[in-house]
């Protein structure tokens, strides 16, 4: 089995540039063979979260695949100008409010809530919760119900009403501040 070198020599660069502005595809699957692990690492280090750079990679290598016809050869190699897109888009993503969001919402999974167990003869009927809910807004209820008296977990309820699992993170959040309110 013959290793690859992890970079190109300037005449495969200038091919490989070549190739891309002819919009040939096996070329940017030659791109990501190539530098997609060395561009993920440095992505990594800016936004220190797996998923985001694993993200932030994808939408990078896009913009090369969009972009490429704003690369200069003179101004630096092919890899130099990947990592400058790579973490022009690390950086925005990382200042984007969809990002701080998330950073700032711990997931109920994370919260302390679940830390202890509830009592085996809990049961929600009890403290009225179920005509508490029946005041929330609908979207609220619906997940509410699918997860605390469905016994969905999250994944599942934003698989079964067919929205993202942000969203539905996002609406039990606020149903568990709207019933807070309303207990008291």
């Amino acid at each position: 089995m013959k290793s690859t070198p992890a970079f190109l020599t300037a005449t495969d660069e200038a091919a490989l540039v070549q190739r891309l502005l002819a919009r040939d595809e096996q070329a940017l699957s030659v791109v990501h063979d190539r530098y997609a692990r060395s561009l993920f690492t440095v992505i990594f280090r800016l936004v220190r979260d797996e998923s985001l750079a694993q993200d932030v990679l994808q939408e990078g290598l896009l913009k090369v695949w969009l972009s490429i016809t704003s690369y200069d050869v003179t101004r630096g190699r092919l890899f130099t100008w990947m990592v400058r897109v790579c973490c022009n888009q690390a950086i925005d993503a990382l200042r984007s409010p969809r990002h701080k969001f998330h950073r700032s919402n711990q997931s109920l999974e994370a919260g302390s809530a679940w830390q202890a167990a509830a009592p085996s003869s809990f049961n929600p009927e009890h403290i009225g919760l179920r005509e508490l809910t029946l005041r929330l807004k609908p979207r609220q209820r619906e997940v509410i119900e699918l997860i605390y008296f469905g016994g969905c977990t999250q994944a599942e309820a934003a698989e079964q009403l067919g929205i993202p699992l942000p969203t539905v993170k996002t609406r039990t959040r606020a149903a568990l501040q709207a019933l807070s309110q309303l207990a008291h």
